[in-house]
């Protein structure tokens, strides 16, 4: 199993007054009553007790254990050891003391890293395992550990165990280092060695060998990307496509008014006005792979700076060559690790395609939106599912919500865009400092594209019909209908045709024959509505 559910880990509900602890990886739902502690939030939990003395702690994420809000002794706990002393982590988690001090200093909002981070760390620390032992630099017994560790976290375990925050050091370096002490704490459990003694496997000499986070983090970021969008977004937004396109299809001879400046135009068939819809979405697909094409290329083996210092010669080209093994997607080595290290373009990129795919879906569900405005002030040319009531107040009212959900999700993708656009122009020198924030966008991005295709889709477009009888009654009242007439007369009288049949609230064909403009014979010749829907010249 290649990706780990993405509900996993702890998260807090406040439900009128009700705290409640979920671990959706344990499946557990915990309420205690506490007004007192209303607008606390899971992000204060899991502080560490360090030789510096910081505040104390208020309970675990995930732990089942003392409630949010709640003071918590930390009695059941274990010590850890960095390069900055002792921190006293909660026995039963797989991570260290540099998670553990993350928790403390981090501890902001309540956006964690996103899950899909979890999925691509595990990829690259095994693809590097397997290099590294390949190469003879990473003994057997370690590959062994790391690697079954590894298979483990992609099997979808250990998801609670990645608790730290997106809004910590620009570089993410907590979260490389909260992968290397969870893979290295379980190769513990396994080897039955106790936790913390980084024996057989250390985080830093063995889980990170030839690697940094200025290296890993981006590589992991394109790998989430790449991986969600190829697997998630691009298959929701080809079902989608491949639905309207149907509706194109079946509703290819219902001929009705177009309409530009929101004001009447010449005809189209309604499968003509779906089928751009359908191309919109083509083009979209097509956008979304060629930008894939720089995600690919991955900075690992670059370590710090781009030189890939403690990387042996060849490690890159054979990570990402086994990285393009586990997930069946053409990664590879970036040729300049300094472009791709340094700066984070292709991700920008990226996400400016995800951009303009919302603004596509913008406008067409707006347009659906006006087409199915209604029942009897409206246009009401569509009749959309109605799913659900749609007012408190007004009885039988029925609202667009499919598309008022979509259109603020795309809303929201172009919010994303612009803060992943100011990320990505904030790499100094030798790295970006903005990694977790455009991952964090970027992948909001494309969850939230994905799953709100896939529920227009279901819930909108699949159970879209057309109302004859409307689109029949605009058709035909519709003035712009003179418009092949100026071949015939010129553009002068047809134009007064049209003010005139508006004036007296006339027919067209009145109002022409009437002004003696145009036979009666011409007028039924020419102004047909199933001659205006392809290229056509008519004259005498």
């Amino acid at each position: 199993m290649l990706f780990a559910p993405r509900l996993t880990g702890p998260y807090i509900l406040y439900l009128t007054g009700m705290i409640y602890s979920v671990d959706f990886g344990a499946g557990k739902l915990q309420g205690d009553f506490a007004w007192e502690h209303f607008f606390e939030t899971e992000s204060r939990s899991a502080h560490p007790k360090t030789t510096k003395s910081p505040p104390p702690g208020r309970g675990n994420p995930g732990s089942g254990g003392t409630p949010p809000g709640r003071r918590d002794t930390l009695a059941d706990t274990r010590k850890e050891t960095d390069s900055f002393g002792e921190v006293e982590v909660p026995s039963d988690k797989l991570w260290g003391a540099q998670t553990q001090r993350s928790l403390e200093y981090f501890s902001i909002g309540a956006d964690l890293i996103p899950r899909e981070m979890i999925t691509a760390y595990a990829i690259l620390k095994k693809a590097a395992a397997i290099a590294n032992h390949e190469g003879n630099r990473l003994g057997s017994e370690e590959y062994r550990l790391i690697v079954e560790v590894c298979d483990e976290i992609l099997g979808g375990r250990h998801q609670d165990m990645f608790p730290l925050h997106v809004w910590m050091t620009g570089s993410g370096t907590q979260f490389n280092m909260n992968v290397n002490e969870v893979i290295s704490n379980r190769c513990c459990q396994l080897a039955g060695t106790p936790l913390g003694s980084k024996r057989p496997v250390h985080p830093n000499d063995h889980v990170n060998m030839a690697q940094s986070s200025n290296d890993t983090f981006p590589s992991a970021m394109c790998i989430a990307a790449a991986l969600s969008v190829k697997h998630r977004l691009i298959p929701a937004v080809g079902a989608l496509r491949d639905a309207i396109a149907a509706k194109a299809g079946e509703w290819k001879d219902i001929i009705k008014i177009g309409r530009t400046h929101m004001q009447d135009a010449t005809p189209l068939t309604l499968g003509q006005e779906w089928s751009g819809y359908a191309g919109m979405l083509e083009d979209n697909l097509q956008r979304l792979e060629s930008a894939l094409a720089g995600v690919y290329r991955l900075a690992l083996g670059g370590t710090a700076v781009g030189t890939g210092i403690n990387s042996a010669p060849g490690f890159a080209e054979a990570a990402a060559a086994r990285i393009a093994a586990l997930t069946g997607l053409p990664f590879t080595s970036a040729p300049n690790k300094f472009t791709v290290q340094g700066a984070h373009d292709d991700l920008v990129q990226l996400s400016a395609t995800l951009r303009t795919l919302a603004v596509s879906l913008y406008k067409i569900a707006n347009d659906i939106r006006l087409m199915s405005c209604g029942p009897r002030a409206g246009f009401a040319e569509l009749t959309i599912p109605q799913n659900e009531p749609g007012s408190s107040i007004m009885p039988g009212k029925v609202n667009p919500t499919q598309v008022e959900a979509l259109t603020m999700i795309a809303v929201q993708v172009m919010a994303n865009d612009l803060a992943v656009g100011l990320g990505g122009a904030g790499g100094y020198l030798e790295m970006n400092v903005y990694k977790p924030l455009m991952i964090f966008n970027l992948m909001n991005s494309i969850t939230i594209l994905t799953d709100g295709c896939t529920n227009f889709r279901k819930f909108l477009v699949e159970g879209a019909k057309p109302n004859l009888k409307k689109i029949n009654e605009h058709l035909q009242r519709s003035l712009m209908l003179v418009t092949p007439l100026v071949p015939l007369i010129g553009y002068d009288k047809a134009t007064r045709i049209a003010h005139h049949a508006l004036e007296k609230d006339l027919t067209l064909r009145e109002a022409a024959i009437g002004l003696g403009l145009v036979t009666a014979e011409q007028f039924d010749r020419v102004v047909d509505p199933a001659k205006m829907i392809n290229p056509y010249v008519e004259s005498d």
